[in-house]
């Protein structure tokens, strides 16, 4: 079957993800070959002390991302996209979304990168014996009921934004077990929240006389395979306001974008492991077993199946990155020699690879916000140096690469060096691999092993939550997610992988002693830099 045909026939599967900056929607074959693409830009605010997105924005944005994908099959096949043979929609995970019995927004929509659950997040972990972060949905939960917010006793919802758009698109409170584990800890062997930590909640919160339990306003957990759901007719004119697209299609359960980061890189099995890089960088490692204790600077959360899994999250990835890009693209107009922001991206980073391993003595923090394992609640923008450092460019922009995988891998270390984790291969994906061979090198050299980028690697998560759409209604009886990757996916698909230079290698431990040691700077930054 053809493409145009493939398309007016509904046998396909589109994912659309909700990214920190970008909302994309990824159209593709039951293959997993990508047809047609569309997206919509956009950002978080800080309002009141808190990063959030408006309902508006929200709303907006997954509506002009469908948009531009409609669009998109229109220019490239000339058809109307009407028909589409399956769903799956993701977002950023974590986060808390509040809404009463009538459907209504009654609390902010707080993002994951916030940071101000720090007294919740610290009597959960200790009550449950299980790390409870700070941007996990019951941490802002229990911590809108400690500073007795009013809004608490008319909960009838709490979901992640995932949870939300599949509520708005299907009707069900439902969410994938990748991004429940971001809300609540997970029982992998039940594939569901763990009974015996929701009763201590529950019991915990009896003082406070709500008529709610945790239960009834978190969503319902969903593995992937299992349907969540179909598009309603009120679905359907929600996402596409000309009413071309027909209801009716099936949804896989929503899930977050650690979830599709490892399907889209083939890591749902134990021993394997993804780091997708981007506003945020994070490592998931899927695990043969628990760890041995708790570890504040590690999330436990699971695959799109329930397999238990390792995270090293870092709030903080290449936001300031972005921003000295932009500068330098500022700088070029000036010059009257207006660039490309591509071309940018891809000039400054390929030639960060002729700088010293170490960067030449440059230090950088891109803390936007809070950094969860480094122990820092706010964050402070710096960029460091001795005179004696050697400040040239290929340096500057090599250190911004290296310092957006400075604190994940400092979880990484936890993980490989106390609890002696075996990974046989690490997959990256995210706009950090964009440009060949730079962020993959650097990476390489961060974990001290081979990295690969598949080809579809730009397409990031809106990919991967299109091919568990896909999963949901081409798998056959009894076929695993891994397998149906293994074999009907990735079996297809090319990639490249990097092996770690000696010489990065060693630059880059130099360049993390640096960066531990610096961590002193940015807490007296956060002390002293008070002003807005």
């Amino acid at each position: 079957m053809d493409k145009k045909e493939a398309i007016r026939e509904g046998k396909t599967a589109l994912g659309i993800e909700l990214g920190s900056t970008r909302i994309k929607g990824v159209l593709i074959d039951d293959s997993g070959k990508v047809l047609a693409v569309g997206i919509h830009d956009w950002e978080n605010e800080y309002v009141d002390n808190i990063w959030t997105y408006s309902l508006e924005n929200i709303h907006e944005g997954v509506r002009n991302c469908y948009r531009s994908l409609r669009k998109s099959v229109k220019e490239q096949y000339g058809i109307t996209l009407e028909k589409i043979g399956s769903m799956g929609i993701s977002a950023m995970m974590h986060g808390y979304m509040a809404l009463d019995k009538e459907g209504n927004q009654i609390a902010p929509f707080q993002t994951w990168r916030n940071t101000n659950t720090q007294e919740a997040a610290d009597e959960l972990t200790e009550l449950f014996a299980f790390n409870i972060p700070l941007r996990w949905s019951v941490a802002h939960l229990y911590q809108r009921i400690l500073d007795g917010e009013e809004h608490v006793r008319n909960l009838d919802f709490v979901s992640t934004l995932s949870g939300y758009i599949h509520w708005k698109l299907t009707g069900r409170k439902v969410l994938g077990i990748g991004d429940a584990a971001g809300m609540f800890p997970i029982d992998s062997e039940n594939l569901d929240y763990d009974e015996t930590m929701v009763k201590k909640f529950d019991r915990l919160i009896e003082k406070y006389s709500y008529d709610w339990k945790l239960r009834d306003i978190f969503p319902k957990v969903m593995a992937a395979g299992e349907q969540a759901g179909v598009l309603t007719e009120e679905g359907a004119l929600f996402l596409d306001e000309t009413g071309s697209l027909h209801a009716g299609i099936p949804l896989c359960p929503p899930e977050g974008d650690a979830g599709t980061g490892m399907t889209a890189t083939n890591s749902v099995a134990p021993r394997t492991g993804n780091v997708s890089a981007g506003t945020s960088t994070f490592a998931m490692i899927v695990l043969e077993k628990q760890l041995s204790k708790v570890y504040r600077e590690i999330d436990m959360v699971a695959t799109p199946t329930g397999f238990p899994c390792a995270m090293s999250h870092a709030n903080n990835g290449t936001s300031d990155l972005n921003a000295w890009v932009g500068l330098f693209g500022e700088f070029a107009e000036l010059m009257g020699y207006p660039a490309d922001k591509g071309e940018l991206f891809e000039k400054l980073y390929t030639n960060s690879l002729s700088g010293d391993a170490d960067c030449g003595g440059l230090l950088s923090y891109g803390y936007y916000s809070g950094e969860n394992i480094t122990m820092i609640n706010e964050g402070r923008l710096a960029f460091l140096r001795t005179a004696e450092s050697r400040f040239n460019l290929a340096n500057f922009m090599r250190s911004h690469l290296y310092t957006s995988l400075g604190a994940m891998k400092m979880g990484l270390e936890i993980l490989m060096e106390q609890e002696q984790v075996v990974v046989e291969r690490i997959m990256g994906h995210g706009g950090f691999f964009q440009t060949k061979g730079v962020g993959q090198r650097y990476l390489a050299a961060a974990v001290e092993a081979p990295v690969t980028v598949m080809n579809t690697a730009s397409e990031g998560g809106a990919w991967g939550i299109a091919i568990l759409a896909a999963y949901l209604v081409g798998k056959r009886d009894g076929e695993k997610l891994e397998d149906y990757l293994d074999q009907r996916i990735f079996g297809t698909l090319s990639g490249e992988t990097i092996f770690p230079y000696t010489e990065d290698v060693e630059g880059f431990r130099i360049f993390m002693e640096r960066y531990k040691a610096g961590l002193e700077i940015e807490k007296a930054a956060i002390c002293v830099m008070d002003w807005k």
